[in-house]
């Protein structure tokens, strides 16, 4: 039998998180159905605080983050090695603020974000040949930007992930990472963020943090009271 404090918890992942619907329906998106990135939710609520309508975003690798990205900042342009995937999402990132580009050679691959002289402020590595565009994404990083490494937890076992995070910190970029559970999955993993260390970017609300999802602080004074007292009564129960 589970307790009634164990179900509240259970019922928060499963419908404020939508957890259940995003590994049930395999699709990356939050309660209301807007697009989210493949991070972890503890990743995703940090970048959720940020101003980025002067941004541009540069990904390595397309998806529902895509969508995520163009919904908040100036620009966004995503590069893409498969055909297929290529044409699916071509198909679905129409916001006039984005593009996405099909390069299938290693080289160019990495090396699209070499094409034009813009920098970004947000670049993704969550492609392949991960080393290879951590080198080329420090070309274009501008001052004040941040880098993320997505899946970074592979570095226990992948020599790509370890090459690409000693290249980051090479850069003297200052590492933090975010560990938890992410959409469609039901285990854990880790997004690192790789900052500059002029790192300027401002929040959208009066305070950082925010109160994120779940959090007893965003009730009201009355409804966290009644929240807490429904939990005191609950242990009780259980003693």
């Amino acid at each position: 039998m589970y307790s009634e404090k164990f179900k509240t918890f259970i019922k928060m992942w499963a419908e404020e998180f939508a957890i259940q619907k995003t590994i049930d329906e395999k699709v990356c998106e939050d309660r209301d159905g807007n697009p989210i990135p493949w991070y972890t939710y503890p990743a995703i609520e940090y970048l959720n605080q940020f101003d980025y309508s002067d941004k541009k975003v540069f990904e390595f690798g397309c998806g529902n983050s895509s969508k995520y990205w163009a919904k908040r900042a100036k620009e966004v342009i995503s590069v893409e090695d498969n055909p297929n995937w290529f044409a699916k999402w071509q198909q679905e990132l129409i916001a006039p603020n984005q593009k996405v580009l099909l390069r299938n050679e290693d080289e160019s691959y990495e090396g699209a974000i070499l094409e034009s002289q813009k920098t970004y402020d947000v670049i993704i590595i969550d492609g392949k040949r991960r080393a290879e565009c951590a080198k080329t994404a420090l070309q274009r990083l501008s001052a004040g930007g941040l880098i993320i490494l997505d899946d970074s937890d592979r570095i226990n076992t992948s020599l790509e992930y370890k090459r690409a995070v000693a290249i980051l910190r090479a850069e003297n970029l200052l590492q933090v990472d975010f560990y938890g559970f992410c959409p469609m999955n039901n285990y854990t993993k880790t997004t690192s963020l790789f900052f500059r260390r002029d790192f300027n970017f401002q929040s959208k609300f009066e305070v950082q943090p925010i109160n994120g999802i779940g959090n007893l602080w965003s009730m009201s004074r009355r409804n966290r009271k009644e929240f807490v007292n429904k939990q005191k009564e609950e242990d009780k129960k259980a003693d």
